[in-house]
């Protein structure tokens, strides 16, 4: 049993270093940039609408300027806002910037393996390898053109199999998206109603579902006291075990037939590069495999489907736009032949149309957290190795020096007085830096291509008032959401 005295010198040895950290912590918040003072564990959840958090840190921007800080919980977070603030963090000082933050609810999958590597030089070497794969399976070339062009083949005999009648629009769509990526990861595609690809897709969905959940919202924040207790997190996690069986058993079956001298997909490729690298600090290992696999099958199938979700509406509720895209596309390309993605170089105003649409959707206005990966000073603040950087990528899309009038949809945004396309510095819907979206190419020319041939093949009904539908995207947490609509699609 301690005596008196040595009891005293612990709990004074307790209290001083206690004292101490709490000193440190508060002269690093006094050089943090400004922001709404955080309660203990809860940080700022009381002073943040949970419902709609981008709409609070416009109006936290409006009240503390472009560079400010927050508190999700117990996570500190400093914030950028406006084109100036990111472009300066993400560009003129890319290197600092260039960390991977963190998302407690994708990690529940990624375990930080794959893009989401805490290492920052083994994940910039698994990005460069991921660049170069898709380049060599032909993303952002012919090859991958021709992959997109057959599945828009798929999606039209289906479509043209409703006969006109109402359908929600979003699955096909989803089914059309996933499989484009599908022939690049596996090697081949799906047909639409095989069980095991209808699994998938509803496993994606559900962890998207969990992600813009309130649950999910609450797991970002307090994820290290959340993933031991009951609620929706748990089935979560089961869920993503078997997202991991799915590709681990996917990998098994490309690894018993593998040709080291002909790669056929990336998990080909991945395996390959795993056998020449050998040696045991490597990240190129099944782990880095199965995750990065998994990272592009969710990359690559909600992004561009939901855009597309949400264009159809916007045309439908502006049927002056429609036709005005059917119109170049009867001038440019003509019904005797697919269209091809050089044909948007002479499409002017089709391309300032899917610009807009991205625009206006605006669909994940927070972006994709980043990482200070050394302590760093940006505008006269500092910022600890380690402080997680929202950049609001969103917040450039609706910038009025960049985008007059822009809760209006105007394709005349990216267009100029003599009707060609104009470039918008502000319109970043892929992000910036060294952590641009590995897909950007891919996305682009899936949006063009799958667009151009839909509208080649129909014109869009609605069967309600249009009245009746709003085409502003629903807050919901961190995220956006279209609103949920039915529409015929009718043969020209």
């Amino acid at each position: 049993m301690l005596d008196t005295g040595l009891l005293l010198v612990v709990i004074l040895a307790s209290l001083s270093v206690m004292f101490l950290v709490s000193l440190w912590q508060q002269k690093i918040r006094e050089r943090l940039p400004p922001g709404p003072t955080p309660l203990p564990f809860i940080g700022n959840y009381l002073q943040l609408n949970m419902k709609d958090v981008y709409s609070s840190i416009t109006q936290l921007s409006e009240r503390y300027g472009p560079v400010f800080t927050i508190h999700l919980g117990p996570r500190r977070i400093v914030v950028l806002y406006g084109y100036d603030a990111v472009k300066e963090a993400l560009v003129d000082q890319a290197e600092e910037f260039s960390g991977r933050g963190e998302l407690p609810t994708f990690n529940i999958l990624f375990k930080g393996y794959g893009f989401s590597l805490s290492n920052v030089e083994q994940a910039k070497r698994i990005r460069r390898f991921t660049i170069a794969t898709l380049r060599d399976f032909g993303v952002g070339k012919r090859d991958v053109q021709e992959c997109i062009l057959e599945e828009a083949g798929y999606l039209i005999k289906t479509l043209q199999g409703t006969c006109g009648a109402p359908i929600d629009p979003s699955i096909y769509l989803s089914k059309t998206v996933s499989n484009v990526i599908n022939s690049i990861v596996f090697g081949n595609r799906f047909d639409y109603e095989d069980k095991e690809f209808l699994s998938l897709l509803e496993m994606i969905d559900e962890m998207n579902i969990f992600a813009a959940s309130a649950t999910g919202q609450l797991y970002d924040m307090f994820h290290s006291v959340m993933k031991y207790l009951p609620g929706p997190q748990q089935q979560i996690i089961k869920v993503t075990q078997k997202l991991e069986d799915f590709m681990i058993e996917k990998v098994r079956q490309n690894h018993s037939t593998l040709d080291p001298n002909s790669p056929r997909n990336f998990i080909d490729s991945f395996l390959i590069r795993m056998q020449e690298e050998k040696y045991v600090n490597s990240e190129f290992h099944m782990n880095n495999l199965v995750m990065s696999s998994l990272g592009l099958l969710f990359a690559g199938t909600g992004s561009v489907s939901s855009t597309l979700y949400h264009g159809f509406l916007l045309l439908m509720k502006h049927p002056d736009v429609e036709a005005k895209v059917h119109e170049e596309i009867e001038r440019v390309i003509g019904r005797n032949r697919q269209p091809q993605y050089e044909d948007h170089m002479k499409m002017p105003y089709t391309q300032a149309v899917i610009n807009e649409i991205q625009r206006f959707s605006n669909l994940a206005p927070l972006g994709i957290p980043r990482r200070i990966i050394k302590n760093t000073t940006f505008r006269g603040f500092f910022l600890p190795k380690g402080t997680d950087v929202f950049p609001i990528i969103g917040s450039l899309m609706t910038e009025p020096k960049f985008f007059p009038n822009h809760k209006d949809f105007n394709p005349q945004h990216f267009l100029d007085d003599k009707g060609q396309l104009k470039k918008n510095a502000a319109f970043l819907p892929f992000s910036i830096g060294k952590r641009f979206c590995l897909g950007d190419s891919l996305a682009k020319m899936e949006l063009f291509l799958l667009l151009t041939t839909i509208l080649q093949n129909f014109r869009f009904k609605f069967p309600m008032n249009l009245e009746d539908i709003n085409e502003y995207p629903s807050p919901i947490g961190f995220t956006r959401i279209i609103p949920n609509y039915t529409m015929s699609f009718m043969p020209i």
